[in-house]
């Protein structure tokens, strides 16, 4: 059963009571930026206490530093006028439950959703599946921690991401809400 109606009615219920907001300015009013993961359990209009109009959110699977998040960072500073990003993974994140070469490996088979399990996943489709995986880097994680760091020091070294601009690195403990300083990438990500 699809959630069109529902989505397509709690639009209704948000139009009613959207007030003002469409006067909103376009640059975020707080002047910062998150990059952080697409995952469902991670929030965060509540965990940075942000309302409408506050912060860029740019969300990707793993939150990782893509050509695509970088672009998006890049157009933030440049022409939104950001100030500061954050990098925020999370733990328990499905980025670390494969590599590249087991979803290259799914897609091959198939491309009907595969099962996690124990093992991990496990491709339970009949095909057809598709080579165009093995041309894609998934960008999975090995060490949440080190992804961080790794991420922060990608978008820090990026030839268009001005030195003047501090990139903090935490990861949403996603347990208790709390987001835990990952000082290495912090330190990396200092500006200068």
């Amino acid at each position: 059963m699809s959630v069109l109606p529902e989505v397509i009615a709690a639009n209704d219920a948000y139009v009613a009571d959207f007030g003002d907001k469409g006067s909103l300015a376009l640059p975020p009013a707080r002047q910062f930026a998150i990059l952080t993961c697409m995952d469902a359990r991670l929030d965060p209009a509540k965990y940075a206490g942000l309302s409408e109009g506050d912060a860029h959110v740019i969300r990707n699977a793993g939150g990782r530093a893509s050509d695509d998040a970088i672009r998006s960072l890049v157009i933030s500073y440049k022409l939104l006028g950001t100030k500061e990003w954050f990098v925020i993974h999370h733990s328990n994140c499905g980025m670390e439950f494969f590599t590249d070469e087991v979803i290259r490996g799914l897609l091959s088979s198939s491309l009907e959703t595969a099962a996690l399990g124990a093992d991990g996943f496990t491709d339970i489709g009949s095909g057809p599946g598709s080579e165009a995986g093995k041309y894609i880097n998934w960008l999975t994680i090995k060490d949440n921690a080190q992804s961080v760091v790794e991420d922060v020091e990608r978008i820090r070294n990026h030839p268009l991401v001005p030195a003047g601009i501090p990139i903090y690195g935490y990861i949403y403990d996603v347990e208790t809400g709390r987001l835990v300083e990952i000082p290495q990438a912090t330190k990396v990500g200092a500006a200068s």
